[in-house]
């Protein structure tokens, strides 16, 4: 288990300042949202994307992959009966994984909840044909860079499309491919029924990445989410992938964010590993 934590945290400050204070926090990774890189990662030269690459990598750290990946943009839509706008959306994922490639990461995580609501004049089971057809075009570039989609449930005050794990990973078993996977994210898996733990140990076999939040928006220890059963299910499904901190409030400002996120994240990691050590 590794920590990583999303570059938009520092958006006060440089791309490299940023990566230097993820690092002086001890996170090992970084987590990039394109907007805060340009307003398309079209506009990306592959020279800037280099340079972006050794700027991590000069931080001591490793390029997690993409979030946030329409948030910002126009034109795009996951679920829009356009067949212009669908075949323009998985265009631009296919340059979202070579961007994601360019930078050296795997993870490409699809939340983008605007541009995947259903529209008022489609049924929800036509916005699912729609989805698995975008996401059938962008695999054949996933799987030419290495890279994962990794789909986010998120809960009905975020989006109306794709709002429980099981409702993803029947999206994901329709694709059939190893290259999409389950994306889990602490705040939205608030919004189910079923608690977070349960939710891991059922979906263990699809989950290849996991955002550590609380549902009041701040970071993990900032509200009262306790992250210990959540990394002792983590730990019992031998989860070996990012824990990363995302928030959506900045309040506290993105030093005491990344700091005292990681920290409490490691006193629960601890506790859960002394315990786990005394029953063997």
């Amino acid at each position: 288990m590794r920590f990583a934590i999303c570059n938009e945290t520092f958006q006060d400050r440089s791309l490299e300042d940023g990566f230097a204070l993820a690092a002086e926090c001890g996170y090992e990774g970084i987590e990039i949202a394109p907007f805060t890189l340009a307003q398309r990662v079209t506009d990306l030269s592959p020279q800037r994307r280099a340079e972006i690459r050794q700027a991590i990598e000069k931080a001591g750290l490793k390029t997690v992959g993409l979030h946030w990946l329409l948030a910002k943009t126009e034109g795009f839509h996951l679920t829009s009966p356009d067949e212009t706008i669908r075949q323009r959306t998985a265009e631009y994922l296919r340059e979202l994984a070579r961007c994601c490639a360019d930078l050296g990461g795997t993870i490409l995580v699809f939340g983008s909840p605007q541009q995947r609501n259903v529209l008022p004049q489609v049924t929800r089971a036509k916005a699912e044909d729609y989805a698995v057809e975008v996401f059938e075009k962008l695999i054949p570039e996933l799987e030419r860079t290495n890279t994962i989609l990794a789909l986010e449930p998120l809960g009905i005050q975020e989006t109306n499309f794709v709002n429980t794990a099981e409702e993803a990973v029947a999206i994901i078993n329709k694709l059939g491919s190893p290259r999409v996977r389950l994306h889990l994210d602490c705040k939205a898996m608030c919004s189910e029924a079923t608690p977070i733990p349960t939710l891991l140990r059922t979906f263990r076999e699809h989950l290849v990445h996991f955002h550590a939040n609380d549902p009041n928006r701040l970071g993990p220890g900032f509200g009262d989410l306790d992250f210990v059963p959540i990394f002792e299910a983590l730990l019992e499904i031998g989860y070996q992938g990012w824990v990363s901190v995302e928030v959506f409030d900045y309040g506290p400002g993105p030093e005491r964010i990344a700091r005292e996120s990681i920290q409490y994240m490691l006193r629960c990691l601890e506790q859960v590993q002394r315990v786990r050590a005394g029953k063997t």
